[in-house]
């Protein structure tokens, strides 16, 4: 079977995020349902043309790691007649996916890759633009490493990179308030906006959660995912501690800076200064910040009735 040609999926939804950023523009403007703050959204959109700079001058040393994987492959299926089938496509959108959610979750759970990943929680506003808050750390976190096992499992990096597009296009769109809910057999398989709108949310019960990109499935089957309350807690959207800057220099680096300076401390251990580190985010060595789990503990403390609710011990 002949080698098809993949387009770039990414730079082809282009004219779409641009129209679709428009269009709830304007119908949040009539409706007061989708919120846009100028100079937040001039933040997103440069942070998205600055993630496709850093692709550009950096996925060359990425490509190159990918090509040696695959050589290693036992059965490199890019080789084979059928291995660009329709059904190696799907397979490969699968476990794409499944390799999107544990780098998600690792991006949630280990400040190495938080630091990169805080980028994109940033702003306290959700709409379409919110979806272009992009990582310019991507490669130097080395978050890209999560796909290498595919190409061990014999994926061709042509068709990891158009699986990997297609998943980056689908989660532009749920990143919204003008959609509520989709049928429960929907929402039960795919990531929707109400699904997403929990994984931008800083109430103690949302953090931490709906790591999926497409599907999902995941979080229900990893024990992740907790539901949207609009009526008794509407989604507060941004950090646990909020920048208070529309600084571009500061929404991308803050925390990448703050880990270094963390983990320079004089005095400290080794065990410590890798906690700084490779820990998740708040940890520290004295116990003066509070981690994801620390923090839903003690709402709980301070809440007891809240106590087993969905996404709180």
């Amino acid at each position: 079977m002949p080698v098809p040609q993949l387009p770039d999926v990414v730079q082809l939804a282009v004219p779409f995020f641009i129209g679709s950023m428009l269009l709830e523009l304007v119908i949040g403007r009539l409706t007061g349902k989708a919120r846009y703050e100028t100079r937040d959204t001039l933040v997103s959109l440069v942070m998205g043309g600055g993630n496709l700079v850093e692709g550009v001058l950096l996925s060359g040393a990425m490509g190159a790691l990918f090509w040696a994987t695959y050589e290693l492959a036992p059965m490199p299926l890019g080789d084979l007649w059928w291995g660009w089938s329709v059904p190696v496509f799907v397979l490969c959108f699968v476990l794409d996916d499944l390799r999107y959610y544990w780098f998600h979750r690792a991006s949630h759970q280990v400040r190495w890759f938080w630091t990169s990943h805080v980028n994109h929680h940033s702003s306290q506003h959700y709409n379409l633009s919110t979806a272009l808050r992009q990582t310019w750390l991507f490669h130097l976190t080395f978050g890209f490493v999560f796909r290498v096992p595919l190409m061990l499992l014999g994926f061709d990096p042509r068709m990891v990179a158009f699986v990997a597009g297609i998943n980056l296009v689908y989660q532009f769109w749920i990143h919204t308030e003008l959609i509520d809910r989709f049928p429960a057999p929907i929402e039960h398989v795919f990531n929707t906006p109400s699904h997403h709108r929990v994984h931008h949310g800083t109430n103690p019960r949302y953090l931490d959660a709906n790591y999926g990109g497409v599907f999902i499935i995941w979080d229900r089957w990893f024990g992740t995912f907790v539901p949207e309350d609009k009526v008794t807690e509407p989604v507060r959207y941004g950090l646990v501690h909020n920048l208070g800057t529309f600084s571009l220099w500061r929404v991308v680096f803050h925390d990448f800076f703050a880990m270094v300076q963390d983990v320079s401390q004089p005095g400290l251990r080794l065990r410590e200064r890798l906690g700084y580190a490779f820990g998740p985010p708040g940890w520290s060595h004295d116990g003066s910040r509070l981690t994801s789990d620390q923090i839903k503990i003690a709402h709980v403390e301070r809440n007891p009735e809240l106590a087993g609710t969905p996404g709180l011990p």
